[in-house]
């Protein structure tokens, strides 16, 4: 396991090169925090290049390929009142997510995305503490990767444990992680962009070997897609455990990534904390009623979730079929553990108009898509030699 305090800082005497050295040798201007000189930098995923001949599909970011139902865009265009604060409360999708959940109101707090929400949770529990050593942040690596820009801006160090090479959380090494500074950990569920889930009895089994006062955030921006048996529901899990947070989101299932909704739950000995921590105004009217009005079609939500799954299942099948190894996959993606050929099959990739995400020389994410782009994909992968190192 590794510490983002492992990375190398930004030495304090370096001079920016656009930058003249000011009186007695210091540089000229504004300098940030020195962590961000340790911090990776977000890549979003990137768009699809332009091939003549070819539609263009974007395989990168895990959206959603289909757009919000139309009662959703009716409601979208219905709000006029944006010359208006939107309720700091969220309080008519707080109240519908109650319904559909089964929990408390005051259990929910929400964000701009669960990454949102993610950040108001390490803002309240995990951070420098005046002259002590920063408080530590346990998750599995590799792993959703905001975690550790996330943590690194709350003050906190990072501690990243490495997957299995099936892709799934070792569970046994994050509860060796944990010391007197542990104060997050975070678990991922499907973990992107791996693919694999956490099952009820493991995740119990390790909710038993952490501390009582470490905060367990169940990070499940996936959810909707899992289709294991015996897969963990946070939901079930946070009524048990005072300790765990749920994370869960709008951007995937429901299709509003642009518009940023996402939410915790957590008993309201937390939420009382989050709430202070809570960005105001973070979720906007427009994205609110979006929200609500998905809520209110969820049936409509859940058929267009499995004609994805079902889709996921075509490549899964496609790819083994090809003699190609692959994770389980759990959420709307697939991952191909491709190491040092990562790069190549990205560019292999973009010949065929289709953008994939690609992550160093560990391997590559895959969007499921449009069948049109599920079946290009699948085309990809049978002309090309080299297979996945691991899965």
């Amino acid at each position: 396991m590794t510490s983002i305090d492992d990375l190398p800082a930004v030495p304090s005497d370096q001079t920016p090169p656009d930058q003249e050295p000011g009186e007695a040798g210091r540089p000229a201007g504004v300098r940030p925090r020195r962590v961000l000189g340790k911090l990776p930098r977000y890549a979003a995923g990137k768009p699809p290049v332009v091939v003549e001949g070819l539609e263009s599909f974007k395989l990168s970011s895990n959206e959603n390929p289909l757009p919000p139902l139309p009662a959703v865009l009716e409601a979208i265009a219905a709000e006029t009142s944006v010359n208006r604060y939107p309720d700091p409360m969220t309080t008519a999708l707080r109240t519908e997510l109650a319904g559909y959940l089964g929990v408390p109101p005051l259990d929910i707090v929400t964000g701009a995305g669960s990454l949102g929400a993610l950040n108001q949770i390490l803002a309240t529990f995990a951070g420098q503490n005046d002259f002590d050593a920063p408080d530590e942040v346990v998750y599995a690596w590799r792993s959703f990767e905001a975690y550790p820009i996330s943590v690194g801006l709350a003050g906190a160090a990072g501690v990243q444990v490495p997957v299995l090479p099936d892709g799934r959380h070792d569970l046994d090494a994050m509860a060796a992680a944990i010391t007197d500074r542990t104060r997050v950990i975070l678990l991922c569920t499907p973990n992107n962009p791996t693919g694999p889930v956490l099952t009820r009895t493991e995740v119990v089994d390790f909710l038993e070997r952490v501390p009582r006062q470490v905060v367990v955030v169940i990070d499940e921006a996936y959810q909707e897609f899992v289709r294991h048996p015996e897969a963990v529901d946070g939901i079930a899990l946070y009524r048990d455990h005072p300790n765990v947070i749920v994370l869960r989101t709008f951007s995937k299932a429901h299709g509003l990534a642009g518009l940023r909704v996402g939410y915790s739950v957590a008993r309201q000995e937390l939420t009382e904390h989050l709430r202070v921590s809570a960005v105001p105004f973070a979720v906007s009217q427009v994205a609110e009623h979006a929200a609500v009005a998905s809520l209110r079609h969820i049936d409509d939500v859940d058929a267009r979730v499995q004609s994805i799954v079902d889709e996921r299942t075509r490549v899964v099948d496609g790819l083994r079929d090809l003699g190609w190894t692959v994770p389980a996959a759990e959420g709307n993606f697939v991952w191909l553990a491709l190491g040092d050929h990562t790069q190549d099959f990205a560019a292999k990739a973009a010949e065929q108009a289709l953008s994939v995400r690609a992550f160093g020389a560990e391997g590559v994410r895959v969007t499921i898509g449009e069948p049109t782009a599920n079946s290009r994909f699948l085309e990809l992968c049978r002309g090309y030699s080299h297979r996945p190192v691991a899965g």
